[in-house]
C-alpha cells in the first residue's frame, strides 16, 4: 500500500505543484510553452499531462525509496534536492534529445525548478497520508 501512496503521491504533485508552478510561469511569460498540455503523444495516445503525471508517479516512487529512511529536515531537503536533479537529468540527457528538442541553460533552469517543486510536493502528499508523518520534526 505505500508505494501505491508513492505513485499517487507522484502523480498527484506533477498535476498540482509541477503544473501548478508551469502555469505561473506561463502566466507570467517566462515560459512560451502552455501547460496542461492535453495533445496525444505515442504509443497508446494519452494525453501529454497525464503521461507526464504517470511518470511523476513512478518518480515518487523512486523518491519515497530514498526518503523513506531520512527524517527531519533531511527529508525536505532530500526530497527537493532529488526531486529536482534526478528527473531533471533524465529529461534533459535522455527524453530531450529523443524528442528532438533543445536543450538549453533556461530548459535546465526550468526543468530544476519545476521538478524541485514537484519534489516538495510528493513529500507534502506523502505526509498527509500519514505515510511520512513523523518526518516533520
Amino acid at each position: 500500500m505505500i508505494w501505491l501512496k508513492a505513485f499517487v503521491s507522484g502523480f498527484l504533485a506533477t498535476l498540482i505543484f509541477h503544473q501548478g508552478l508551469f502555469t505561473l510561469l506561463h502566466l507570467a511569460g517566462a515560459v512560451p510553452v502552455e501547460p496542461f498540455n492535453f495533445d496525444a503523444v505515442p504509443p497508446f495516445g494519452i494525453p501529454s499531462v497525464v503521461s507526464l503525471s504517470l511518470f511523476g508517479g513512478l518518480w515518487g516512487m523512486l523518491l519515497w525509496a530514498l526518503l523513506r529512511q531520512v527524517r527531519g529536515f533531511g527529508f525536505w531537503a532530500l526530497a527537493i534536492v532529488v526531486g529536482a536533479i534526478a528527473p531533471t537529468a533524465v529529461a534533459m540527457l535522455v527524453v530531450f534529445p529523443l524528442k528532438g528538442l533543445e536543450v538549453t541553460q533556461t530548459t535546465w533552469l526550468g526543468g530544476l525548478l519545476l521538478n524541485a517543486f514537484w519534489g516538495l510536493g510528493v513529500a507534502l502528499f506523502m505526509t498527509i497520508m500519514g505515510t511520512a508523518k513523523d518526518k516533520i520534526n
